[in-house]
């Protein structure tokens, strides 16, 4: 049975008495207030969770929590979203290529993004048609509008329109397309079977979207899980040994795509380092095995 709503919007200056009442550390008041008013509770309050002692919902933190561990884990996890998304940029771009350049030539159809007759489900394709011509219709970028003005075409060329649609989007049509050969030659330039590709684009325009929106990553469990990969061409990791439905898997997808998007990248070093700067970040809460860095795929 549902129940009506009946908390109420607290102030930030007295928030503090609630969470010290509850045995939270604030050493410094003045400034955790000024954390409170710029970021807000409900956003913060994602890292005083960890923080609570058993049973939670008895509002009650361990001993030894203290604001300060909260910050430090909002920091940790504003820090990883900026490098985890800086990195799939590089693939995404990457992906996006590969689709202009495998599929157009295949089909020998430069316009083949907008024509059913290369799509497997017509609903699914409606769908993406949809929404291609929602983006057509809201962008303000010169490339489309000198196409429009110029050419009698109804729809722009795929690389066109495959700068302006989101990648959720470009996941869909990918997996839509009929000829499996060709869908074939776009995974394989990642050195991925296609329902791996197919599986882990859709992960990573996930992640991509909760790093662009700020959202908690870190310690979060991620309702869509990856498929395995079984057999790879680069060192991999044991996956037997890890939950695919936190962090470190999506990092290990990253890795494992740079060694083709950006073979002399340097992510395994930035991940190190960004872990040995937050030594009190619960790396089990990510889902690292403990011998994570004895596995191949970070050698």
């Amino acid at each position: 049975m549902k129940i009506t709503y009946s908390k109420i919007c607290t102030l930030p200056q007295n928030l503090i008495p609630l969470l010290k009442s509850r045995g939270l550390m604030i050493p410094d008041e003045q400034k955790a207030v000024s954390y409170l008013t710029n970021i807000g509770y409900y956003r913060l309050s994602a890292y005083l969770h960890p923080l609570l002692d058993e049973p939670k919902r008895d509002h009650h933190y361990k001993t030894g929590a203290s604001f300060d561990l909260a910050m430090n884990m909002y920091r940790f996890d504003r820090e990883l979203r900026v490098l985890l998304f800086n990195e799939i940029e590089k693939i995404e771009v990457s992906i996006r290529s590969a689709m202009n350049n495998w599929v157009s030539d295949a089909l020998n159809d430069v316009f083949w993004m907008t024509d059913a007759r290369h799509f497997s489900n017509p609903i699914v394709f409606n769908k993406s048609l949809a929404l291609i011509e929602a983006e057509l219709n809201r962008t303000k970028e010169d490339f489309i509008e000198h196409f429009r003005n110029k050419y009698a075409n109804p729809y722009p060329p795929a690389w066109m329109i495959n700068e302006i649609i989101p990648m959720g989007v470009l996941c869909g049509i990918y997996n839509n397309i009929k000829s499996t050969g060709i869908k074939k030659k776009v995974a394989l330039q990642f050195r991925v079977p296609v329902p791996v590709f197919s599986s882990w684009i859709l992960v990573l325009a996930n992640l991509r979207n909760v790093c662009c929106h700020h959202n908690r990553t870190w310690n979060k469990n991620h309702l869509v899980v990856p498929a395995n990969l079984h057999s790879s061409s680069f060192p991999w990791i044991d996956s037997s040994t890890t939950d695919m439905k936190r962090i470190y898997y999506r990092i290990c997808i990253i890795k494992y795509l740079l060694f083709t998007v950006s073979p002399k990248n340097y992510f395994t070093e930035k991940i190190k380092s960004l872990l040995t700067e937050y030594p009190t970040i619960d790396i089990c809460a990510m889902g690292f095995p403990a011998a994570w860095q004895a596995e191949p795929l970070w050698q």
